[in-house]
């Protein structure tokens, strides 16, 4: 549903009277936390998530450490992935109660970095939904490949709705964008909200992180928060954050 360009701030987290959920998503790639953490968990707080799909999470020593500390300075909780993800990383709000998570790597190139999804079931409201966070390789046929496995991701999940959300190395029109976006409603797109380009965060020009949700699921607005400070949004990291709010309907 096209709700055209929203004013202002997106919608509230909420349970509706009905039992469907509002919530908020959040998709960032943190740079495995090499910059100002402080700054990074201000720009999470200030964006009030129910979920965050993180990219680029610390994968190596004590990385268990590194992300529990920005769970708890961004008032949040781990849910999962890290580096048994091989980087993406989901993080929830108490509003979430969890039914189960899963990391999966998948098929390693020679040469290439391994990628993985993290992935969760929870329940918000009267709402059950999927999560999935990934991070698509930055080689084009590799990265065709990985943006079918996130479907088949968001299949195994096995609940009539989920989002999926990450860093896609890839702008709109692209070939693993399109083949995620056939079928999968391309949230920013659907209900355009705030700004448009994540990437790179001093001067960005192209729109490469993106949340993703299954049929059924209302798109309220998203896009790259306008209100963000942007000394925090420098220091935190080289991508801006994506920000959706959507109505998830009971289960």
């Amino acid at each position: 549903m096209d709700h055209g360009p929203l004013p202002g701030t997106l919608p509230n987290s909420r349970t509706e009277p009905d039992g469907s959920a509002v919530i908020r998503v959040l998709s960032y790639n943190v740079r495995s936390m090499r910059d100002d953490e402080d700054a990074l968990a201000r720009v999470i707080r200030a964006c009030a998530p129910d979920l965050v799909c993180v990219q680029e999470a610390p994968r190596f020593f004590r990385w268990r450490k590194h992300a529990a500390r920005l769970a708890a300075k961004s008032e949040l909780v781990v849910l999962s992935g890290g580096a048994t993800a091989a980087g993406p990383l989901l993080l929830c709000s108490l509003r979430a109660t969890v039914e189960r998570s899963e990391d999966v790597l998948l098929p390693l190139t020679p040469g290439l970095h391994r990628r993985g999804l993290a992935t969760a079931v929870v329940r918000i409201g009267g709402a059950r939904l999927g999560v999935l966070s990934c991070h698509l390789s930055l080689a084009a046929e590799e990265r065709y490949a990985q943006a079918g496995a996130v479907l088949d991701g968001l299949a195994a999940l096995d609940v009539p709705h989920a989002v999926a959300a990450g860093d896609l190395n890839e702008r709109p029109g692209g070939r693993a964008y399109t083949r995620l976006s056939a079928r999968l409603t391309d949230c920013r797109a659907a209900a355009p909200w705030g700004g448009e380009h994540t990437f790179p965060v001093d001067a960005p020009d192209r729109r490469i992180d993106a949340v993703f949700a299954t049929p059924g699921i209302e798109v309220l607005g998203c896009g790259v928060p306008l209100d963000l400070p942007p000394a925090d949004t420098k220091a935190a990291t080289d991508h801006l954050p994506v920000l959706a709010a959507l109505r998830v309907p009971a289960s």
